[in-house]
């Protein structure tokens, strides 16, 4: 199965720690990058344009917000996606987040499986679609801005 090129947005150093460790053992999916705020995350998603497969992003940050990071998002590649992943996943935020653009909402508290099962289900859509089974080039591992 092709692997997905996943940037991480969350600015809570232990939470991104867990994220990493637990998509990396359980999904077929390679963290290139992460950022803790809005601006890093515009800026590499912009940087990267078309390098990467999918996005997960928190909807607090250090500085802005994961709907900031979605906005500027909103002109991917069909075969990029963007979900926000947070402790307030209310209706209100899931419809905002799916207006501005959101494949998916997910609750960090009790929708884990949940995220596990979109981000394998993106990899095997990726694999159909690309026929070959590899992965586009990574960039170099959790490059920040390079």
């Amino acid at each position: 199965m092709q692997n997905l090129i996943t940037y991480l947005v969350e600015d809570n150093p232990i939470v991104l720690t867990s994220l990493m460790e637990a998509l990396s053992e359980l999904v077929h999916l390679d963290i290139t990058a992460y950022s803790a705020s809005q601006s890093e995350a515009n800026h590499w998603l912009r940087k990267h344009n078309g390098d990467w497969h999918l996005a997960i992003v928190d909807l607090f940050l250090k500085q802005g917000t994961g709907l900031g990071v979605l906005a500027a998002c909103r002109d991917r590649a069909p075969h990029q996606k963007v979900v926000i992943l947070t402790n307030y996943a209310t209706p209100e935020i899931r419809a905002r987040s799916v207006a501005l653009g959101a494949d998916a909402v997910f609750d960090k508290s009790t929708e884990l499986d949940r995220l596990m099962n979109f981000c394998t289900e993106q990899a095997l859509q990726l694999a159909e679609k690309s026929g070959s089974g590899k992965a586009p080039a990574a960039l170099a591992p959790r490059s920040l801005l390079n």
